[in-house]
């Protein structure tokens, strides 16, 4: 999930320079906080029990 949201910042906000950490986390801020207010869902196309045996190398079962 949290790579989900990574990508999404890096497309929305951080595709461009910003020059100083500080304006970095006010556009960082500025876009969590309207990623927030829209309440935006992922849309799962399978279930948590269908990805262990898709990618069973990954989540082994012990």
């Amino acid at each position: 999930m949290a790579e989900i949201e990574l990508s999404i910042l890096q497309r929305d906000c951080l595709n461009r320079h910003l020059a100083t950490k500080e304006l970095l986390g006010a556009e960082i801020n500025a876009w969590q906080t309207k990623r927030n207010a829209k309440q935006a869902k992922a849309n799962w196309l399978f279930t948590a029990k269908d990805a262990r045996i898709k990618l069973h190398k990954l989540y082994p079962t012990t």
